[in-house]
C-alpha cells in the first residue's frame, strides 16, 4: 500500500493491521508518535523483519509484548524481546499457535518457548507427542499444567492428581481433571485420611470403598467432603437424614436429593416451600407422584387467571 492511498483512508486501522505497506511508509510508522498506530502495527503479519525488531525495542510495554507473541519470531528472537507478562490474567489460545496443534515437530519446538501464553497454547492440544506431554507436565508455570489436564487426553495421571489439589473444574471443563479419561480410579482410597479435604474426597471414587468410608466421610469436618458423601447412593438412609440438618446449605442441598431418604421423609420435604423446589429432582421419587405434583402445579396456575 502506497502512501497516498493510506493517507486517503478514513479509518486505517485495518490497514495498520493486516496489509503489506510500502518500505518508505512502514519505516515512518513504527517510528508514529502515536502508541496506538505502533500497537496496531505490532500484530501485523505483512510487517518486514528490520520493523519488527524495530517495535520490539519500543518505549511501549503493550507493543513489545504483542511483538513478542508473534509466529515469524524465533525463540531467540523471542526470549530477547523485554516485556511484561502477568500470569494471573486470564489467557487465551493464540490462534497461530492452535492453527498447528497438529504439528508435531511443531508443538515439540513451541513446547520450550519462553513465553509462558505460547506453552499454554500448546497444552490445549487435544493430542501431543509423549515427550511434549511430559515436558509440560513439570512446566513451572502451573496454567500450563491445567490447561495440560483440561485440554489435552494425554495428561498423565500424576499430574491430574497433582492439579486436582488446586483446581475443581471451569465453566468451560467442569468436570476436568477428575473426569479426564487418564485421572486415577484406584488406589484412591489412600487419600480418606489425608489432611487435605480435597483429597478425602477422592476416596470414595476408589472401587474398593466402602459403605463404612461413606459414613466417616459423612462426618468430616470440611463441608465439600461431606458434599460428596451426600451424594454416594451408598450413604445410609440415617446419615442421608442427619446430613438434611448440616450447616452447609450445598451440603443439605444434595442430601435432600439423596434417593436414600427414607420416603416418608422425602414427603415431607416435597411438602415444605423451602425445600420443595429441590426435593423434586430427587430420583426416588416415582413417576407416577411426579405426574400428580406436575397436575397440581398446572391446577394452580390455571386456577390464578
Amino acid at each position: 500500500m502506497p502512501r497516498e492511498v493510506f493517507a486517503a483512508l478514513p479509518a486505517p486501522r485495518r490497514a495498520l493491521e493486516q496489509c503489506r505497506l510500502s518500505p518508505e511508509l512502514e519505516a515512518e510508522l513504527v517510528r508514529d508518535d502515536d502508541t496506538e498506530v505502533r500497537r496496531a502495527l505490532a500484530a501485523n503479519p505483512q510487517l518486514s523483519a528490520h520493523s519488527v525488531t524495530v517495535l520490539a525495542q519500543d518505549p511501549n510495554d503493550d507493543i513489545r509484548s504483542a511483538v513478542v507473541l508473534r509466529p515469524d519470531l524465533n525463540e531467540e528472537q523471542r526470549a530477547a524481546v523485554r516485556h511484561d507478562f502477568d500470569p494471573t490474567l486470564m489467557s487465551h489460545t493464540l490462534p497461530w499457535v492452535k492453527d498447528l496443534h497438529d504439528d508435531a515437530d511443531a508443538m515439540r519446538r513451541l513446547a520450550v518457548s519462553s513465553h509462558p501464553l505460547i506453552r499454554r497454547s500448546v497444552a490445549r492440544a487435544r493430542h501431543l507427542p509423549p515427550d511434549v506431554v511430559e515436558r509440560l507436565a513439570r512446566d513451572e508455570d502451573r496454567t500450563v499444567r491445567l490447561f495440560l489436564a483440561e485440554s489435552c487426553d494425554d495428561a498423565p495421571a500424576e499430574m491430574l492428581l497433582e492439579v486436582w489439589r488446586w483446581w475443581d473444574g471451569s465453566f468451560t471443563h467442569p468436570g476436568r481433571p477428575r473426569s479426564h479419561p487418564n485421572f486415577p480410579r484406584t488406589g484412591l482410597l489412600r487419600y480418606a485420611g489425608d489432611p487435605d479435604g480435597r483429597m478425602r474426597r477422592l476416596a470414595l471414587d476408589d472401587p474398593q470403598s466402602t459403605r463404612a468410608d461413606v459414613a466417616r466421610l459423612a462426618r468430616d469436618p470440611e463441608a465439600e467432603v461431606r458434599r460428596r458423601a451426600a451424594e454416594d447412593p451408598r450413604l445410609s438412609p440415617a446419615d442421608a437424614v442427619r446430613l438434611l440438618n448440616d450447616p452447609a446449605a450445598h451440603v443439605r442441598g444434595i442430601a435432600v436429593r439423596n434417593p436414600r431418604l427414607p420416603a416418608r421423609v422425602l414427603a415431607g420435604l416435597l411438602h415444605d416451600r423451602d425445600t420443595a423446589c429441590e426435593a423434586v429432582t430427587n430420583p426416588a421419587i416415582p413417576v407416577p407422584v411426579l405426574h400428580r405434583i406436575l397436575a397440581k402445579v398446572a391446577a394452580a396456575m390455571a386456577a390464578r387467571r
